[in-house]
């Protein structure tokens, strides 16, 4: 059930307006008139929540649930149960994304500014924005129109800050640009100074750290995740990529539009990643890579090579998916031997 103190809720809506929203259309016999209060999930929906079906996993649960609507594919609209509304989709969970955020709309924040708030002079600040308890903004940052900056985060010299952004509770960021529409969660560190140094036994040398960091319209970067800003090349992030939280991102990296980095992915310094890649959890990436784009790294892969474009790699070191499925058989039949 959501909870009323942290979501406020929008409605009631109609059905067909709920199939406007989710580009769904009613299943036969379905109700448009009848009006809905909220969303849930198929096991504990009501009569007036909607629900929705993509993963086969819950069919069951699906021919038992309560929920007077639910958005499915159109190959499981038959399993639905009697008397349930339907709103066929071929991209289900895209439409409940929808729906939900009809019913649960963004809070605008109020815009101005706390007393307690640090900013200097020559900052500029967005018609507005709303900067909260403790933050700090320093001399000649540029925060667009409608940003919020969260209570005791810090937006270093010089940072430009997109409209509609937000910079969430003591995060802080520094030498970089920041575009619109993107978020920016508590803890996250941008900008800080790249690993880059000279060993030597009479001690290292730190190279200076001259770069910075680029991050492009309509992108996300997790809790506590950090990006190093770049040695003398900047680091980039592109346009619509989210990032979990507890990423690592060395001095230097470019990633691609549209990218997906899971948690405790760390990317080593100078590597590069095309568009729309996907680095599962735990993954590991060497220095100066080149991922194509529309590759996949699994989980806890620790990659040192090269990867084409659209290849899927696992494993550590990271081998193609179907080498790896060969090394797990053969290590399977090893095992078995030995305890024959």
């Amino acid at each position: 059930m959501v909870d009323p103190r942290f979501f406020r809720l929008s409605g009631p809506i109609a059905l067909t307006g709920l199939a406007e929203i989710a580009g769904a259309r009613l299943g036969a016999g379905a109700n448009g008139a009848a009006l809905f209060s909220g969303v849930a999930p198929l096991d504990q929906a009501g009569l007036d929540e909607v629900s929705f079906l993509e993963n086969r996993r819950y069919v069951d649960g699906f021919r038992t649930s309560r929920a007077g609507a639910c958005l499915v594919h159109p190959s499981l609209a038959d399993q639905a149960p009697a008397g349930m509304a339907l709103l066929i989709a071929e991209r289900p969970r895209r439409g409940y994304a929808h729906i939900a955020r009809a019913f649960y709309p963004d809070s605008l924040p109020s815009s101005g500014t706390h007393a307690s708030a640090v900013i200097d002079r020559s900052a500029r600040i967005g018609q507005g924005s709303l900067i909260e308890a403790g933050a700090v903004v320093g001399a000649g940052a540029e925060i667009g129109a409608r940003c919020r900056i969260g209570p005791n985060a810090v937006v270093g010299a010089g940072v430009v800050v997109g409209a509609d952004s937000e910079i969430g509770a003591n995060a802080s960021v520094s030498h970089c640009y920041i575009g619109v529409r993107c978020v920016i969660y508590p803890g996250a560190r941008i900008g800080t100074c790249g690993f880059g140094f000279d060993p030597d036994p009479a001690g290292h040398v730190k190279i200076p750290q001259l770069g910075r960091v680029i991050i492009e319209d309509d992108v996300e970067v997790g809790a506590n995740s950090t990006i190093d800003r770049g040695a003398g090349p900047d680091t980039v992030i592109g346009r619509g990529t989210m990032i979990d939280n507890l990423v690592q991102i060395g001095h230097n990296v470019r990633l691609g539009r549209g990218c997906i980095i899971v948690s405790q992915v760390g990317i080593s310094g100078s590597t590069v990643v095309g568009d729309f890649v996907t680095l599962a959890g735990q993954a590991g990436l060497a220095g100066h890579l080149t991922i194509g784009s529309g590759a996949t790294i699994g989980p806890q892969a620790g990659l040192k090579d090269d990867v084409a474009a659209g290849e899927t790699v696992m494993g550590s070191p990271a081998v193609p998916w179907k080498e790896f499925g060969r090394q797990v058989a053969a290590l399977r039949n090893l095992a078995k031997k030995k305890g024959e």
